[in-house]
């Protein structure tokens, strides 16, 4: 069947299909709509479909739904920049940036980003449409991309759910999306969120090195660098500092001689703390001094309005977990979210070494769930009674040689052009604002390439474009980014 065919079989009555609920592997419906962005009326077109992943004998063992906005009008499409979208998990379908940060619909939320009902889209009035192109991809199992077959011993897990497999088949995969477009004359940035970083990371260079395609920018959104969160020791450990120093100062839990103070005021003196004291001060593990213990002890809870006892209780290293749990515990007795702490949540009893639940995610879910599904077929005119999986079945997920941090200096080393834009929000506890700061240093030890990195913060949380003001702050943020890597005709050489 033509791939762009208007697929009206989406929606057969079931006894034509055999009572089998699937997608066809290789479609897409188009649809017109129109927008207005800092002011500007455009219009733009939204393709929605699916397209496959082939195995080395050119057989499908995937089929991918992707959403891909072009605005109209455009005399130069190939100078015009494509943005390509991940979020992560892994297992995260792309519905969170697509609706809520970039895309040129967003939830109806309020300005801090709590749901509200009637629950829907409107206008997303900072889109970055208007200065790019934009493709949401959803990898294996997650929104509606499935393998082939869905599930089973038949499956070969092995080539989707890993670190490395899911760089490989997805540079291949954007390798025919963009050979499909037409878009390889056109500057290129990809945009992951969360595991997301991790992704694009290994992509860059994947690209480069598997596909000859190369990149002008990579952004990462609050993004997972699994070897600081999942290797523990003294720095994984103390990087928490300065988010429990944000989390806190927004919580009123400070002292008052930080209290009083502006939060970018603060964080630089916790962030001084933690590297050049906190960390010696943990690698010392059960040798460190007794009075050194004790000081340490006392400035963590000066950072973070905790208890000094709860702290040396722990041998100086505090679990995030902890911290969500106990920070309001005599404030109020609430529970402070993981990857927002902005959010408040109620636990059945006060004592306790974690939450009993996320309150944020719970939050996001009223509002993201039944706005994809709406808004994919009501809008987008994509029928289906397939589910969207917001959160899609791919564990066991393989985290072995994890190389992507190299990658990406390698990606860089070799394309002059490419840069890299981090953006974290400070009341982020899961992949921590610092944590990305760090990795960010790490990326290029040896320096020659900073002025090719940027960092952004954002009063808010991983999600930090549920918050309106940090919405327009962070799409102006890529707005900036792309007009500043654009080349305007100069040679990609040193």
């Amino acid at each position: 069947m033509n791939r762009y065919a208007i697929c009206l079989f989406l929606w057969l009555p079931l006894n034509l299909l055999a009572q089998e609920r699937k997608l066809p592997i290789d479609t897409v419906i188009t649809t017109q709509h129109s927008v207005t962005i800092n002011g500007n009326a455009m219009n733009y077109t939204a393709q929605t479909g699916t397209q496959p992943v082939w195995d080395d004998m050119g057989q499908p063992i995937a089929s991918l739904h992707y959403t891909y906005y072009t605005r109209n009008n455009v005399k130069d499409r190939a100078s015009r920049p494509l943005l390509i979208s991940f979020n992560g998990g892994p297992g995260s379908g792309s519905v969170w940036m697509h609706l809520a940060y970039t895309g040129p619909r967003v939830l109806k939320i309020d300005d801090e980003g709590y749901p509200i009902q009637p629950y829907g889209v409107k206008e997303n009035p900072f889109s970055v449409l208007d200065v790019t192109d934009i493709v949401y991809v959803n990898p294996a199992n997650t929104g509606y991309s499935r393998t082939i077959p869905e599930s089973g011993k038949e499956v070969d897990r092995e080539k989707f759910f890993g670190i490395n497999a899911d760089i490989k088949y997805l540079a291949e995969w954007l390798n025919t999306f963009v050979t499909r477009n037409n878009r390889w004359r056109s500057p290129k940035y990809i945009i992951g969120e969360s595991y997301g970083g991790t992704r694009v990371m290994g992509l860059s260079l994947a690209l480069q090195n598997q596909q000859w395609m190369y990149l002008n920018g990579v952004i990462m959104v609050s993004p997972a660098d699994y070897k600081v969160i999942r290797v523990g020791g003294p720095v994984s450990e103390a990087l928490r500092l300065p988010y429990y120093t944000a989390a806190a100062w927004h919580h009123k839990a400070l002292p008052a001689e930080l209290q009083n103070k502006d939060l970018l005021e603060v964080l630089p003196e916790s962030e001084e703390y933690t590297i050049n004291t906190l960390i010696p001060a943990i690698a010392k593990g059960g040798f460190i001094s007794d009075a050194e213990r004790q000081a340490a002890a006392k400035k963590m809870a000066y950072y973070s309005g905790l208890k000094e006892k709860d702290i040396l209780d722990q041998n100086l290293s505090v679990p995030t977990s902890f911290f969500w749990k106990n920070l309001l515990k005599e404030k109020g007795g609430y529970t402070i979210g993981r990857l927002d702490s902005r959010y408040l949540g109620i636990d059945k009893q006060l004592f306790g070494e974690r939450p009993d639940y996320n309150s944020e995610i719970t939050s996001w879910l009223h509002s993201f769930t039944p706005a994809i599904n709406y808004y994919l077929q009501e809008e987008l005119n994509f029928k289906t009674d397939i589910k969207y999986n917001m959160f899609g079945p791919v564990r066991p997920w393989n985290n072995d040689d994890d190389n992507t941090r190299d990658d990406l200096r390698q990606a860089m080393a070799q394309n002059p052009y490419l840069n890299v834009m981090v953006q974290s929000g400070y009341y982020d506890g899961a992949t921590t604002y610092f944590n990305a700061k760090y990795t960010m240093w790490q990326i290029d030890p040896s320096g020659r390439m900073k002025d090719r990195f940027s960092f952004k913060g954002y009063r808010s949380g991983h999600m930090m474009y549920l918050r309106r003001d940090d919405l327009k702050n962070a799409n102006d943020d890529i707005r900036d980014f792309i007009a500043r890597t654009s080349t305007n005709g100069k040679s990609a050489k040193y």
